[in-house]
């Protein structure tokens, strides 16, 4: 395979490391940053009994309230299998309930409850001195300009994904 594919020695070479200028970089980079960002934020939750996949679901009811599980499945970037363990978690935790649809016996929403956004709430209390510490290395309005420009690279203008 390698006898097929063009060798030069100005090739950018893929790495994770600082510097790299492969067209692979910013993805690399936004992984890594997610990684470490993901870490600390699992770090905040350990005390409080769920995992970043829980809150992330709790997140989309405060914002959404009561959705279908399909919905939650979309907005969290999870499949139909992954999301019923999250909810069946959040129930027996008693952060979220399930309730019938009007109209269609087969669709359940999840609606959290308020036990769920008392946590929701201890969450927030609890990362705040983490979240600092993810950006310490940075300057004066550096961490404002970050959140500005991956707000505007993750929502771009038009819609486009």
């Amino acid at each position: 395979m390698t006898a097929d594919v063009a060798h030069t020695a100005t090739a950018s070479r893929v790495t994770d490391r600082p510097g790299d200028a492969s067209p692979f970089a910013l993805g690399l980079l936004l992984r890594r940053a997610h990684w470490r960002a993901a870490g600390v934020m699992e770090e905040a939750l350990r005390p409080l009994g769920i995992e970043l996949r829980h809150f992330a679901v709790l997140i989309v009811l405060v914002d959404r309230g009561p959705t279908v599980q399909r919905d939650l499945a979309a907005a969290t970037g999870s499949d139909k299998a992954g999301i019923m363990r999250v909810v069946d978690d959040l129930e027996r935790k008693g952060l979220a309930v399930r309730r019938s649809v009007p109209g269609d016996r087969r669709v359940r929403a999840v609606e959290i409850t308020p036990g769920g956004v008392e946590l929701f709430d201890a969450a927030h209390v609890a990362a705040e001195p983490l979240a600092e510490r993810l950006v310490a290395e940075l300057g004066p309005g550096e961490s404002e300009r970050l959140t500005d420009l991956l707000t505007r690279f993750a929502h771009p203008a038009g819609g486009q994904a």
